[in-house]
C-alpha cells in the first residue's frame, strides 16, 4: 500500500516536472536580439575565390585572405578575437576585399598549395590577380593586424 502511495507520488511529480520544463522549452523571446556593430567584425566572402579577386579588380583592392581550419584553436582564437575587434573591422572593411577559406574543403587545399601554406592560421594579402603581397602564419592580436595590414598597403604603391 505504501509502495502503491510513494509510486503515485513520484508519477505525479514526474508529469509535473516534465510539463514544467517543456513550458519552459516552448517559450519564444519575443524580444529580436541586436547584436552591436562590434560584434559584426570583418565582413568576409566565403570560400569564393573567384569571386574576391572580380571583386578586388573591379574595386583596385587588394584581398585580405584568412585560410583556417576548423579543428584549429588559433584560428578560433583569431575569429573571436582578433577579427571582431570594432578597429580591425573598420580597417579590413574599407581597404580590403575579405575572404575566409577552410584550408581543408573546396577551393582551400588549391589555395594552400598555391601559397604553400605551413601551418592554419595563415593570413594573405594578395593583388587582384592572386599575387601574394604579404603572408602571416599563426594568432596575431588586433594591433598586429593591423600593422600587418598597413605594410601590405605600403607595399601595394
Amino acid at each position: 500500500m505504501k509502495l502503491n502511495k510513494l509510486f503515485v507520488t513520484m508519477l505525479a511529480v514526474s508529469i509535473v516536472a516534465v510539463i514544467t520544463l517543456a513550458a519552459f522549452a516552448a517559450k519564444k523571446d519575443i524580444h529580436p536580439k541586436i547584436k552591436p556593430v562590434a560584434e559584426k567584425g570583418i565582413l568576409f566572402i566565403e570560400q569564393d575565390w573567384n569571386k574576391a579577386l572580380q571583386q578586388a579588380k573591379a574595386q583596385k583592392k587588394l584581398i585580405f585572405l584568412d585560410i583556417y581550419a576548423t579543428w584549429c584553436g588559433p584560428c578560433k582564437m583569431l575569429k573571436k578575437n582578433t577579427f571582431s575587434d570594432p578597429k580591425v573591422a573598420a580597417f579590413f572593411n574599407k581597404n580590403f576585399i575579405n575572404i575566409t577559406v577552410d584550408g581543408e574543403k573546396s577551393v582551400g587545399p588549391d589555395l594552400a598549395r598555391k601559397f604553400a601554406i605551413e601551418g592554419y592560421p595563415t593570413l594573405i594579402v594578395a593583388d587582384g590577380d592572386g599575387n601574394p603581397v604579404a603572408i602571416s602564419v599563426g594568432y596575431i592580436d588586433d594591433a598586429q593586424l593591423l600593422d600587418f595590414g598597413n605594410k601590405a598597403l605600403a607595399k601595394r604603391f
